[in-house]
């Protein structure tokens, strides 16, 4: 590739707090975050876990979810010294089907005038507006506008882009950022991603039965039950490492390969060989130039916990890693954080990131009897330390999209 791709600032929020100290004592110490959440009444559910910040609002609104994103971009920004009216592009991975876009349609499907476009809607900036802040909720729901909101929040000017395939959203948005940098087009981009735990995908998740009803998950475990949701909000500030050097910006990590692919297997089930997250780690690793894996030292999984994904993903790894796979650590941050959906990628890939800086593997929490279809180190339970040059992080999502990146000490 033309342009080396560092990372020299991050932000970063979970259920754990806001910062790396946060995920240092929550994620690296392997203490999971769930309990029950207030935010709705989890009555009608199996289960009222999820691992929602404390801090959080009662009740998750756009604006909310806006504010995290400009929090965290703004401590992005600060880390890596650059400023208001930087030339940065902008790329969002946020969910497509936003709560309330869809309790915004059923309003004005009873309503005798017009919806607004988005583009006529005011953007509500010190939370919702209007009379019943129905058109200020809806603006800054649309996954474009959110994106075009968070750049003018933070004062950057440049192309904005917003993905919304679902749990690779926000890795999505990292590769074409990579993509972008890596070619030439752009020197800066601002990478986020969002979720905050609300009870229409809540509901969703329960009534697929995907939702652990013990309050724990397992990931790779026999006896994993299924997944919880959580809140997570994190940036990252990507730039090429010649202008990275010009303006004298330490990198943190460089991000030395990517890959995507989709197995087009199911809307909802992963390929059970994992074809194409082992697809889109070849790419990542061929593009890092190390296509047998040589000097991969950990892999941040997928790692849902539920019964299809946690076996798929170790018969991908096997295939992507044939000579190396069985002596590589991979461990699943969700076994802590909760799934993130469409935040995921980017908040692991900060967690991965820390891996490296750090010298310590992140455990997999709760993890109890071994699963003879996942037969991989998993580093159970307790952090690990460790001096790995390189590591992988890859995602996977509904519809069969499959993301990997490779990241490396600088």
């Amino acid at each position: 590739m033309s342009g080396e791709v560092t990372v020299t600032g991050f932000g970063v929020r979970t259920a754990f707090g806001t910062g790396a100290e946060a995920l240092r004592r929550g994620v690296f110490a392997g203490v999971p975050s769930f309990g029950p959440t207030t935010r709705f009444d989890t009555g009608p559910y199996r289960t009222p876990m999820a691992a929602a910040a404390p801090d959080g609002p009662d009740a998750v609104e756009d604006w909310a979810l806006r504010h995290a994103l400009a929090q965290c971009g703004a401590e992005a920004l600060d880390m890596a010294g650059l400023s208001p009216g930087t030339e940065a592009a902008v790329l969002l991975g946020v969910a497509g089907d936003h709560t309330s876009v869809t309790r915004y349609w059923r309003t004005a499907a009873d309503s005798p005038s017009p919806p607004p476009s988005p583009e006529s809607v005011p953007d509500g900036a010190d939370g919702p507006g209007g009379a019943d802040g129905t058109t200020a909720r809806y603006a800054d729901a649309v996954p474009a506008h959110l994106a075009e909101l968070l750049a003018g929040g933070l004062g950057l000017t440049g192309p904005r882009l917003t993905f919304t395939n679902a749990c690779v959203a926000s890795a999505a948005a990292i590769i074409h950022a990579c993509r972008l940098i890596s070619s030439g087009r752009i020197d800066t981009a601002v990478c986020a991603g969002g979720y905050l735990v609300e009870e229409e995908t809540f509901g969703k998740f329960d009534s697929g039965r995907a939702l652990s009803r013990d309050g724990m998950v397992r990931p790779f475990s026999a006896d994993r039950s299924g997944l919880l949701l959580g809140d997570g909000v994190a940036a990252v500030v990507l730039e090429s490492a010649e202008h990275a050097r010009r303006r004298g910006a330490r990198p943190l990590t460089t991000i030395a390969g990517w890959g995507a692919a989709t197995d087009a297997h199911h809307i909802a089930q992963p390929h059970p060989e994992g074809v194409g997250l082992a697809r889109a780690a070849r790419q990542a690793l061929r593009l890092a130039g190390d296509p047998d894996g040589a000097i991969l030292g950990y892999v941040n999984a997928h790692g849902t916990g539920t019964k299809y994904n946690d076996g798929a993903e170790t018969r991908g790894l096997r295939a992507a890693l044939p000579e190396r796979a069985e002596s590589i650590p991979v461990s699943s941050t969700k076994s802590t954080t909760g799934h993130l959906l469409e935040a995921a990628g980017v908040v692991e890939f900060v967690i991965t990131m820390l891996a490296l800086m750090d010298g310590v593997l992140p455990p997999t929490a709760g993890y109890g009897r071994p699963d003879p279809e996942c037969d991989l180190d998993y580093v159970p339970n307790q952090p690990r330390q460790a001096d790995p040059r390189r590591a992988l992080t890859i995602n996977a999502a509904f519809g069969g999209a499959n993301t990997a990146l490779v990241l490396e000490r600088p």
